[in-house]
């Protein structure tokens, strides 16, 4: 059966964080994908989130600041395309060797970066006391499916094979990921199995995009989404654009994990939704999916939180709480 922990829905109106969320990104079409043009996709993607000065503190005051007493460092390995950059988050108090977190980023396979997540990923990596290392995976439309797969799943190799020079325990390995990124390690996870490749024993999975095929367009959350809060459906089918392209039978599972023919053998998984986001529904398909094959999944679901809620932690009530939820789940799994 599966474990369930829904959240209070007994508010009649939305949050007031979620509303200024909700202003901000209407306020400004250059924060949706749906109204980017060729030139303007290519500006979001080559532009970097400062780490010091004036514009770094702007960002943290909506991404969040990242957790004192981690030290943040970047870093790559080498793909066959070329280098792969990575941001490695490790405690700066003595220990180890540590629980290795493998994190992929959201912005539907076509936009964000690691950097947009050292709010998250510091802050596991104190309260786990664990290394984190997440991932600059290629970006659609120029690198269309399967390039993010092959990034990430090529990124898990190597992290495992260096884990000794990271701090970490090659045995005690999870993979993590929010939006797109959720699609993109509930992949890995999947690959890791089917390739004999490094045993992953923990998936954190934050409002994934487990479903690409037409099926997604059918579900209950994705027709109420009628606010677009974050994420509307038609940047949804953007994004979907970018990422696939026509030749693309889009139920192969490492584009929709929710549509593998096995998904026995696979890690525990704890599962982040929001109940106003599209992909709600999804996200607890394949929780479900993952029971019924025999394994341990929990959901932790956010019923008055937009998609992307995480990426927020000043302005969504929710982030907090989830990532804790993440954090418990994972310290199970891992043994930290």
């Amino acid at each position: 059966m599966i474990q369930r922990t829904t959240r209070p829905t007994t508010q009649p109106r939305l949050p007031v964080g979620v509303r200024a969320i909700d202003r901000l990104m209407k306020s400004n079409k250059a924060f949706s994908i749906e109204h980017m043009d060729e030139r303007a996709l290519a500006r979001a993607q080559t532009s970097v989130i400062p780490d010091a000065g004036p514009a770094a503190l702007v960002a943290s005051l909506f991404l969040g600041r990242p957790r004192a007493g981690v030290t943040i460092a970047t870093s790559s390995f080498p793909a066959a395309h070329g280098d792969v950059p990575l941001r490695v988050y490790t405690p700066d108090r003595p220990g180890g060797p540590r629980p290795v977190v493998v994190n992929f980023h959201g912005g539907g396979f076509a936009l964000g970066s690691a950097r947009q997540c050292d709010w998250t990923c510091s802050t596991i990596a104190d309260d786990l006391d664990a290394v984190v290392v997440s991932v600059d995976y290629r970006l659609a439309p120029v690198h269309r499916f399967p390039a993010a797969v092959e990034d990430c799943y090529d990124a898990l190799v190597w992290t495992v094979a260096h884990a000794d020079e990271l701090g970490g325990d090659p045995e005690r390995i999870g993979v993590m990921g929010d939006s797109a990124g959720g699609n993109l390690a509930a992949v890995v996870a999947i690959m890791a199995r089917e390739q004999g490749g490094p045993l992953v024993r923990h998936q954190a999975l934050i409002y994934p995009a487990t479903d690409l095929t037409d099926a997604l367009r059918e579900t209950a959350s994705y027709r109420a989404n009628t606010r677009g809060i974050v994420l509307s459906n038609a940047d949804m089918e953007i994004f979907r654009g970018h990422y696939l392209d026509e030749t693309v039978d889009s139920t192969d599972w490492r584009l929709s994990p929710l549509h593998a023919p096995d998904l026995s053998g696979l890690p525990p998984a704890v599962v982040v939704v929001a109940g106003l986001d599209p992909l709600h529904d999804v996200g607890v398909a394949y929780a479900e999916a993952l029971v019924a094959a025999g394994g341990s999944a929990r959901v932790e679901d956010f019923h008055v939180m937009p998609h992307g809620f995480l990426s927020f932690p000043y302005f969504s009530r929710g982030a907090k709480p989830a990532l804790a939820a993440i954090i418990a789940d994972q310290r199970t799994a891992l043994g930290a």
